[in-house]
């Protein structure tokens, strides 16, 4: 399983549970993996985050996503702050893939902008700051 892409502690406990009952030697497995380097939730997150704000998703969905993975709230913070400045980059990124550089004429049209963003996982900050760059331009 970990050929073929990083996992989460949890994650990997999920999956072998599935296969077996034995829920010590599960446990001692996972350990044992995380003792020799092979199984590191800082090495998934990193991943992660790449993958997935590759993939268009901003910061507040791969939290949420990161939670359900079973990475504590302290991990997900700092690494997704590592990253602060870029994730207004990528928030204008997507709205210029999936908008095509249609600036908003009305509000209605600004506010479907907006929901298509935040379901994305972006702050109201960097979807303002978006805007904010289109009255500069």
């Amino acid at each position: 399983m970990l050929a073929r892409r990083e996992h989460s502690q949890k994650e990997l406990q999920q999956k072998l549970r599935s296969k077996s009952d034995d829920a010590d030697a599960i446990e001692s497995v996972v350990a044992q993996l995380a003792e020799e380097g092979l199984l590191s939730n800082a090495r998934f997150i990193e991943n992660f985050i790449h993958f997935r704000k590759q993939k268009g998703y901003g910061p507040l969905r791969i939290a949420i996503e990161l939670r359900e993975r079973g990475i504590s709230e302290e991990f997900i913070t700092q690494h997704l702050n590592n990253r602060e400045a870029s994730w207004q980059e990528a928030a204008y990124q997507v709205w210029q893939k999936r908008f095509k550089n249609q600036v908003p004429s009305d509000f209605k049209t600004r506010a479907q902008q907006m929901r298509f963003l935040q379901y994305r996982g972006f702050t109201t900050e960097q979807i303002e700051g978006i805007y904010e760059i289109l009255n500069c331009e």
